[in-house]
């Protein structure tokens, strides 16, 4: 058990994603940033899978087939593509379930989120593209996800890396939040 980093982890990744929401103008989606991570059932199991370069929920997925911290966690954040999936009311629909439109806050959120992420687990070794490469790397498993979200995750995500983050942020709060 790690109950202590774990707890450090999740607190750094939670105060850096404020902090960018903030500069980005979404201070009530700033504060409430990934609270769920505190409640029991995914606090004791991030403690118990807790390894400190990667998610716990990955290294519970691997040994149990299943994370019940990520089933919990992406039903309760709204920045997430997860929470987005539901039936679709197209009769035609092939796979039955699709993603839905994210509203574009809960997208910049998901941006800060990745962003953030990529911070605390890579540290000092940290470049403005890690959060693009980790997003190409699950890339071919986003089938669910709404085309216009991820057109636009992929367009920021894109920005970030070739222009950083003064530029990418400065975008979001002044453009892509307003369109």
């Amino acid at each position: 058990m790690h109950i202590w980093k774990h707890f450090k982890t999740i607190t750094k990744h939670r105060f850096l994603v404020m902090g960018y929401c903030f500069k980005i103008g979404l201070y009530r989606q700033g504060f409430m940033h990934d609270l769920s991570k505190y409640s029991w059932t995914e606090f004791s199991r991030g403690c118990r899978y807790y390894q400190g370069n990667r998610s716990p929920n990955n290294a519970e997925r691997e040994e149990t087939g299943i994370s019940e911290a990520w089933l919990h966690h992406k039903g309760r954040n709204r920045h997430h593509f997860e929470y987005w999936i539901d039936y679709s009311a197209d009769p035609g629909c092939k796979t039955v379930i699709e993603g839905m439109r994210m509203p574009k806050k809960y997208v910049a959120e998901m941006v800060m989120d990745r962003i953030c992420a990529s911070r605390v687990y890579k540290g000092d070794n940290y470049s403005s593209n890690d959060p693009l490469e980790y997003y190409r790397n699950s890339k071919d498993h986003l089938w669910f996800v709404h085309p216009e979200v991820k057109k636009e995750l992929e367009y920021l995500l894109t920005m970030l890396a070739e222009k950083g983050e003064d530029v990418t942020l400065s975008y979001i709060k002044n453009i892509f939040l307003r369109e």
